[in-house]
């Protein structure tokens, strides 16, 4: 499970920003919305609120970074345009088993011979429950030390910059290295980030093709975004039609278009094509189901960016419900979010599952409800916020813009 991550100088974000996910100790509310791991009470579920553009999809940019990196997965790593620091700093803490790690790296953008300095820090620690460092390579100030392995560290100075420690040293002749590459991969291979507005299609086509155990409750999920659904299923009776016009993009389609034109939707009985017949939120349902019930079998990390796009706000509660249920015990849930009919720290989140985006004088600023003092967090939270007093609230201003317009129109 994810306990926090933090940003400095990555994207919309300048000084260091830290999204905490342990759970604080003083809220005994819904306690069920708490995972015990590694020692660690880790809320299940966190939402984020805010305006346009204040760093919300940004913080969940930060985690699929994190999670590319430490998959080898070539992506950009964008330093914050308005500081001319080059360096952007990422660190996640997490649980690994009964253990609790911690990792950080720095990247460097600034050109060395035509191409990125690259990665110019790293730092694993383990913490038992104090800090153990188990590597650091500092590039920089020239720091090197492997614990498990002292040999390593006059080899880690010759090490290229180009990508992170586990994937230049042979993991195969150090085994070190390699226990090390393990706790990595597998908390990346936990992360599913899904942007809402453009899911990719391919894990629900093939669990409705291959995997009958996950199907049912797959099915069952699509289902309640369309009551007049009977079945959801992957069929070759429809065939493909001479034209095809989707009425919108919504989906990453896969590579193979044919297997589109066979997701085949039941309603009263009859089968149709549900690419052109299903409204858009019961396609993008159809698109994410597999996704929560995967995270909920699997207690993977799943992360959403503008989960309630398109949905109903009963159907968003429901998925949030599911991921706070006492029944799951590490499935994470992790999004952002403009509907306030969730805003709810009456029946469905503790105050440290809530927290807000905003702007002060262009710094970017994340703050949970928690973090609010009594006066300012407790009472109905959803009018608190609504009349600015949480803040995070954008203040646009559309009768004067339009009475500018007439005056300009008036004076022309």
């Amino acid at each position: 499970m994810l306990i926090s991550i933090s940003v400095q100088n990555f994207l919309v974000f300048g000084r260091r920003v830290e999204m905490s996910l342990a759970a604080e100790r003083s809220i005994k509310k819904f306690y069920s919305n708490v995972s015990r791991a590694g020692g660690t009470d880790v809320l299940k579920s966190a939402c984020v609120y805010g305006g346009n553009n204040v760093g919300k999809t940004c913080m969940l940019k930060a985690i699929a970074t994190v999670k590319a990196v430490l998959s080898d997965i070539d992506c950009e790593i964008p330093v914050n345009i308005f500081t001319d620091d080059p360096v952007c700093t990422l660190s996640v803490r997490f649980t690994s088993g009964d253990d609790v790690y911690g990792y950080t790296f720095s990247y460097d953008c600034s050109l060395q011979d035509g191409r990125a300095r690259g990665f110019v820090y790293e730092r694993l620690s383990r913490y038992v429950p104090d800090e153990e460092v188990v590597f650091v390579r500092d590039s920089v100030n020239g720091e090197y030390f492997f614990r498990d392995d002292p040999s390593l560290a006059s080899l880690l100075s010759f090490v290229s910059d180009s990508n992170i420690l586990i994937f230049t040293v042979n993991a195969a002749k150090y085994p070190a290295v390699a226990e090390c590459k393990d706790i990595l991969t597998s908390f990346a291979d936990s992360v599913e980030v899904v942007d809402m507005n453009n899911i990719p299609m391919d894990k629900t086509l093939s669990v409705l093709k291959n995997d009958a155990a996950i199907r049912e409750r797959t099915v069952e999920l699509i289902k309640l975004a369309d009551l007049d659904i009977d079945d959801y299923v992957y069929s070759g009776d429809i065939a493909r039609p001479a034209v095809f016009h989707p009425q919108e993009d919504v989906l990453s389609l896969p590579d193979c278009r044919e297997d589109m034109f066979r997701l085949t939707s039941i309603h009263r009985g009859k089968p149709v094509r549900s690419l052109t017949f299903d409204s858009t939120g019961t396609k993008k349902m159809v698109a994410i189901a597999s996704y929560i019930i995967e995270a909920l079998s699997e207690g993977k990390i799943l992360v959403v960016d503008e989960i309630d796009s398109s949905l109903h706000f009963k159907l968003t509660r429901a998925i949030v419900s599911l991921f706070n249920n006492e029944l799951n015990a590490c499935a994470q849930l992790i999004f952002t979010v403009h509907d306030v009919t969730l805003l709810d720290c009456k029946r469905l989140f503790r105050r440290d599952q809530v927290w807000f985006a905003s702007k002060d004088d262009g710094e970017v600023k994340l703050y949970s409800l928690a973090s609010l003092s009594a006066r300012e967090g407790e009472g109905d939270v959803l009018e608190k916020y609504k009349s600015g007093a949480l803040g995070a609230l954008p203040e646009p201003d559309l009768v004067s813009v339009l009475l500018g317009r007439e005056e300009d129109e008036t004076e022309d």
